[in-house]
């Protein structure tokens, strides 16, 4: 029998996981990550978050219910070094980063990986919409949910080999609807519980105060500029701003104008039109390889953020560590700092990190 380690965060999605493995003949075991700092922060996630104190209580009394155990494991320092700092790094140097993705390749997996094996089991699973399967070449990779609106292989793309190899998914072929059902039948407390719509550490949804707290108010004001340098107004500062921005710019343009661009090393951020926020091509480093060895040159779909659909686009190698994607359709807001994600057939081919998306 298998020993498979759970991350049961609180909501229905991990404790329905929990559950089909069970059902299934699985040994399993119920863990709650501890990832917040402080615990007062921890006390404000009450409503569908995935990391407080409510979540550990409220997996504890799931695990209870499915007669499985269930542990709480420290992984503050993990998390704080992967995801925090990080979040905040990219956003000083004008960049928006996908702290879910830094979670799932570092903590979610990587740490609780680790500590899984460590007390002998042979893997993890968690509640994401997503499948793992391998492929005729051997490899493994993840196939997309059964519903598109809940897919979560976007985030996901960053996992390893060996991570994939060790992971179980039991809800890719399951709709939420499904999902709550199950958790309805079995009386589970969490079953229409909602889901956290906000990044589970900075839970009032505020990133420019929170950013302004950790950089201790060392990112100073700009300038608003447009594409030729001249000034058009003042900012908060270049943390408080991302890529097709429009709302919250406090210019009296005349018309809706975007943030385009941003540039750290003078603190401006370039405003510009709506037809300025499309690109036809970008390009992205840090490549990361899933269902094949390298990226074949052929059309695929890449998605370019967690909610995009999806565009056909042609990815071409360009360098050891960098990709450019020329886009059949001009897409919006390509955002350095977040990642695109290649698709074919239903399957990730593997991903990179936008490095630059306007002409």
């Amino acid at each position: 029998m298998k020993k498979i380690v759970v991350g049961m965060s609180g909501g229905v999605d991990s404790s329905v996981a929990a559950y089909l493995l069970k059902k299934d003949g699985y040994d399993v075991i119920g863990v709650t990550m501890q990832i917040w700092q402080e615990e007062n922060t921890a006390e404000v996630s009450g409503d569908g978050g995935c990391c407080g104190l409510s979540a550990v209580e409220d997996a504890r009394r799931v695990a209870h219910a499915l007669g499985i155990p269930h542990y709480v494991m420290n992984f503050r320092d993990e998390f704080k070094r992967r995801v925090i700092d990080y979040f905040v790094r990219e956003y000083r140097l004008g960049r928006t980063p996908n702290p879910c993705i830094a979670c799932n390749r570092y903590v979610k997996w990587e740490a609780l990986l680790s500590r899984a094996l460590s007390i002998g089991a042979d893997g993890i699973a968690t509640g994401h919409y997503a499948g793992v399967v391998k492929g005729p070449n051997g490899r493994y990779t993840l196939k997309t949910a059964k519903t598109a609106e809940k897919d979560q292989t976007y985030a996901l793309y960053g996992l390893t080999q060996e991570q994939l190899a060790r992971t179980w998914m039991p809800l890719g072929e399951y709709t939420k609807e499904e999902v709550r059902g199950i958790a309805e039948e079995l009386g589970l407390l969490v079953a229409h519980k909602p889901d956290s719509q906000e990044i589970c550490f900075i839970p009032d949804n505020d990133y420019g105060a929170f950013l302004d707290r950790e950089l201790c108010g060392a990112v100073p004001e700009g300038n608003f500029v447009d594409r030729k340098g001249r000034v058009l107004g003042r900012h908060k500062g270049i943390t408080h701003y991302t890529i097709g921005q429009r709302k919250g710019l406090n210019l009296a343009m005349g018309h809706p104008v975007f943030v385009t661009e941003i540039r750290p090393e003078t603190d401006e951020v370039v405003i510009g039109e709506a037809e300025e926020v499309f690109t036809g091509h970008l390009i992205c480093k840090g490549l990361h390889f899933m269902a094949e060895p390298d990226f074949p040159e052929e059309e695929v779909t890449a998605k370019i953020r967690y909610n995009h659909k999806g565009a056909r686009c042609l990815v071409r190698r360009t360098g050891p560590d960098e990709a450019k994607c020329y886009f059949s359709e001009p897409v919006r807001a390509a955002t350095p700092g977040q990642a695109v994600v290649f698709y074919r057939d239903g399957c990730v081919l593997g991903g990179g990190t936008i490095e630059r998306g306007m002409e």
